[in-house]
């Protein structure tokens, strides 16, 4: 089906908003609970690792459930809405511990809301990405809906990212950590607000392709036998799995780095600012550059990258290359990352939905929410380990975050982790595509003629 363009916008609103809920998780939930209440960075990395462990089973089966959903108002949207609405609530709880909560009982309440958190956000993340291949056909078509989608959820990880560390002190009327506890929560509440309106609105003008009377959902077994024979999507997921936790890593430690290294929290936002206009600007050329450059050419260069962007940032480290007032040097590693990061999001996502075209193609099942179900407990499950590796590195390098000042042995520590572990991640992720992806321009053309075939011959 061919989707007008103010049906596009709708579906890139829904990712806008679906980015921003997730975002405040990924990059400010360690630092809330951790620098805000104190709570032990060990306990929380272990409760948002334990979590993707439970996604491992969970988010499967949703995509199963997904895929045999049959309603009047289709497949995707009924999830979509249901799953908005529970999210914003529990997003808006885990920044609104209770004051009067001593450690034990916000140890609880972390763990209840961070588990409902992941439930809830499974329940329309999957479905909304599952759109995409069920709604598209394989070219330009999908690959402006797919990069204008990616473009938009790229804004989305910008607003938390660059504004949270500025808006909270305002919330919250001061900077001590009480202040902040209250602007956090405000803050949850904003998002929470907008994160439902946007959903609402891509719910409403997005259409479904409709199930055709005689397509009857296939049984959970053979789902999942579709699923682990199709070796395009595994290779893709495991490229999702090194992808996003490099970018994790560096993402929960970077803060810190600002914060004790740097010397100037304050300078973060404006970092972050500049970082993700690199990562929109390069989403929303990508099909500019698919005119002159493969797919497979485009991911690579993300790679690589990004790769030089970690480098750049470590060197500039230790020769401190940077001041309090000169912080600003920093933002060129931080755009080399940031643009190869936007590159490579874009191409993953259009090579998972390829993987579902070749699918049905090779086993004859066409999957579309079983397979993004990987996409997103591998999303989650990077996020967490993230969380999980950096909670442990703040203890292993001895970081006091109480203190103004750490020491040098300490802060050398945290600029090695917050860089060398994503550069290893990246060129084993080169590898892994290099082995075993096998989609190309040539191939999926060859892949849409056969599809369109066999659906002329039905």
């Amino acid at each position: 089906m061919k989707l007008k363009t103010g049906q596009k916008c709708a579906f890139g609103f829904g990712a806008f908003g679906k980015d921003i809920v997730y975002m405040l998780i990924a990059s400010y939930l360690l630092y809330y609970y951790n620098v805000v209440l104190g709570m032990s960075s060990v306990f929380i990395g272990t409760v948002m690792m334990a979590a993707r462990i439970f996604d491992a089973f969970n988010d499967p089966v949703m995509g199963i459930i997904v895929a045999k959903t049959r309603t009047r108002w289709g497949r995707f949207k009924p999830w979509i809405f249901a799953g908005t609405v529970l999210n914003a609530v529990t997003i808006y709880a885990l920044y609104a511990t209770p004051e009067s909560m001593g450690d034990s009982a916000q140890r609880v309440w972390l763990t209840v809301f961070y588990f409902a958190w992941g439930i809830t956000y499974t329940l329309m993340d999957i479905p909304f990405w599952s759109m995409i291949p069920a709604i598209t056909e394989p070219g330009s078509d999908r690959e402006q809906l797919t990069s204008l989608a990616r473009t938009c959820s790229g804004i989305g990880d910008a607003i938390p990212t660059v504004l949270t560390m500025t808006v909270v002190p305002i919330l919250g009327a001061g900077s001590s950590m009480a202040d902040y506890r209250i602007g956090f929560k405000w803050w949850a509440l904003i998002i929470a607000v907008v994160f439902v309106i946007s959903e609402l609105v891509c719910v409403a003008c997005v259409p479904e392709r409709p199930v055709a009377g005689n397509e009857k959902p296939g049984k959970i077994s053979d789902m999942f036998k579709a699923l682990f024979k199709n070796d395009q999507a595994m290779t893709v997921v495991v490229s999702i799995i090194l992808v996003y936790t490099s970018i994790n890593i560096c993402g929960n430690l970077v803060l810190y780095f600002f914060r004790f290294d740097v010397g100037n929290e304050g300078a973060y936002s404006i970092f972050a600012a500049v970082a993700f206009a690199a990562q929109v600007l390069v989403m929303m050329v990508i099909p500019l550059l698919r005119k002159r450059f493969s797919k497979s050419c485009l991911f690579i260069s993300g790679f690589i990258i990004q790769i030089a962007g970690f480098a750049v940032i470590l060197i500039m480290a230790f020769a401190k290359l940077y001041t309090p007032q000169s912080w600003y040097i920093l933002c060129l590693p931080g755009i080399l990352i940031y643009l190869g990061y936007g590159m490579l999001n874009v191409i993953m996502t259009i090579f998972l939905s390829d993987s579902v075209d070749y699918g049905e193609v090779m086993n004859g099942t066409r999957e579309e929410s079983v397979i993004f179900s990987m996409q997103t407990f591998t999303v989650k499950l990077a996020s967490g380990v993230a969380v999980f590796l950096a909670g442990l590195i703040v203890d292993w390098i001895h970081l006091d975050t109480s203190a103004t000042v750490q020491t040098q042995d300490t802060l050398d520590a945290l600029r090695m982790w917050m860089t060398i572990p994503s550069v290893i991640l990246l060129i084993v992720g080169i590898f892994v595509f290099k082995r075993f992806y096998r989609l190309d321009d040539a191939r999926m053309e060859e892949i849409k003629s056969k599809l369109n075939s066999e659906n002329d011959a039905g």
